[in-house]
């Protein structure tokens, strides 16, 4: 880019709507990355840079390979991914808004203590548990069946739910805000190989909602009198209470936070080091859009010739053209919204006077979109012919078209009427007299003397006097 350029570049970037809009992509990015970070996923980020990477290059270098590829595969490619990341791009769009706080209040550590006490009795006697402790997102969606319970939390209220009598003790704890809210609910289970094939339906159970939710799942095996937690789709094993009630805090810590937490120094310069990379970011993507929109093209348009109403007693005559190539230039992002149909040469004849005269098509004929310039026109200049109109009149012809079956001839056509007035060009010396035809009459029917009603076909320049054309009446007499 040259010098002039990038000064034309850098002025154009500071008008306040073009600042809003780098602004605006740079917090798109920085919600994505942080997003995509959380979530722990980047193949979709990854193919979302490489297209968008390739379909910058290809406007910047004009490649018109990869540009038809992407402007007529687009749409396929963006439905086919849709629907193939369907489950990633859900919990994109969910982690990306899960900026509430979840007010949990535990004076005393005095809730963490009851479920980690309780899990850990339920360990040693070797009973199953599943307890849910729900995140920023909504995990309803996920659950299904199980009671309403809303009860105050106790460790012997704990301890009879997972009872082997209770009702509910086969499904899952869901504590949430401060409250034992709901009990024997069923879990999605998990469509994943990431557990061995030893994990009963609790552990794939909760696996399957730390997979789809930020929730974390803490699991009690009857089988093996384990303790497992699960969260962000991962399982790992607390090795003392300590542990447990650290990782029961931290998950409830990051709940009453919003989307990001500036805890400290090292936070703070990360956190701007994002925004900063996210921002030059938006500012490239957004030269270059722009620099490939102000790329300057020329493109040929083939656009139709209209002709206005001549002067009293004045009509266009001979031979005209119906269309022009109109050759134009402007910025691609001026010439992207020029189409053909829109575009059109008109022409007035109302100065026009009689005989032969060279109109030379400049931009002041075309209705050009604004940004765009006409840098030719094919031809350049139309010779138009206008003649003196006058009332006289005119024979009627008939249209015969074809011959009579075998055996036939005519013996004679009557016309009626057999002349009309029109208003006409004044014919010149030596042309013929003035005709008017019928509509085509075929003969290969005809075998019998005949009338026919026809109508009657002018050009334009030909008009009747006063009403309109009237019906023409042929009458064919044959003989065999």
């Amino acid at each position: 880019m040259t010098h002039m350029g990038t000064l034309a570049l850098i002025k154009e970037f500071l008008v306040w709507r073009n600042m809003i809009d780098v602004s605006l992509i740079a917090a798109g990015l920085f919600v994505l990355y942080r997003t995509l970070k959380r979530l722990g996923t980047w193949k979709i980020m990854a193919g979302m840079l490489v297209a968008m990477s390739i379909f910058l290059m290809a406007n910047v270098l004009n490649l018109n390979g990869i540009k038809w590829i992407y402007s007529n595969l687009s749409h396929v490619v963006l439905i086919a991914l849709i629907v193939i990341f369907q489950p990633e791009l859900r919990k994109i769009f969910e982690r990306a808004v899960s900026i509430r706080r979840s007010e949990i209040s535990d004076p005393g550590n005095v809730l963490s203590r009851i479920i980690v006490d309780g899990l850990f009795a339920l360990a040693k006697e070797y009973r199953g548990a599943i307890i849910v402790l729900p995140g920023k997102e909504n995990i309803q969606e996920s659950l299904s069946g199980g009671y309403i319970l809303k009860a105050r939390p106790s460790l012997p209220l704990l301890m009879s739910i997972f009872d082997p009598n209770s009702p509910g003790h086969d499904g899952a704890l869901v504590i949430s805000r401060g409250l034992f809210s709901q009990f024997g609910v069923r879990l999605p289970l998990s469509h994943t190989a990431k557990l061995p094939a030893e994990y009963g339906t609790r552990h794939h159970a909760a696996m399957g909602l730390a997979e789809t939710t930020d929730a974390l799942v803490c699991v009690v095996s009857e089988e093996r009198g384990q303790l497992s937690l699960f969260h962000k789709g991962e399982m790992w094993k607390p090795a003392s209470k300590e542990e447990l009630q650290t990782a029961i805090l931290s998950h409830w810590k990051d709940n009453s936070s919003y989307l990001f937490e500036l805890k400290d120094g090292h936070s703070r310069l990360s956190v701007f080091r994002q925004m900063a990379i996210s921002f030059a970011l938006a500012v490239v993507f957004w030269s270059t859009i722009i620099v490939a929109q102000g790329e300057w093209v020329e493109r040929p348009v083939t656009v139709p010739v209209e002709y206005s109403a001549s002067g009293p007693n004045l009509a266009l005559v001979g031979a005209r053209e119906k269309e022009v190539q109109l050759v134009l230039g402007g910025t691609k992002s001026h010439m992207d919204g020029v189409a053909s149909a829109d575009l059109g040469l008109k022409i007035d004849l109302s100065q026009f006077k009689p005989g032969t005269q060279t109109y030379f098509i400049t931009s002041e004929n075309v209705n050009l979109p604004k940004g765009v310039k006409l840098l030719e026109v094919i031809p350049s200049k139309l010779e138009l012919t206008l003649a003196s109109i006058a009332e006289q009149w005119a024979t009627v012809v008939p249209q015969l078209v074809g011959s009579l079956p075998s055996g036939f001839k005519i013996r004679s056509v009557d016309v009626l009427p057999q002349k009309v007035r029109v208003s006409a060009p004044t014919p010149e010396k030596g042309e013929r007299a003035l005709t008017v035809t019928t509509t085509p009459i075929y003969l290969e029917s005809i075998n019998e003397n005949t009338r026919v009603l026809c109508k009657i076909i002018t050009p334009q320049t030909i008009q009747p006097v006063g009403k309109p054309w009237p019906d023409v009446e042929v009458n064919i007499k044959v003989k065999h």
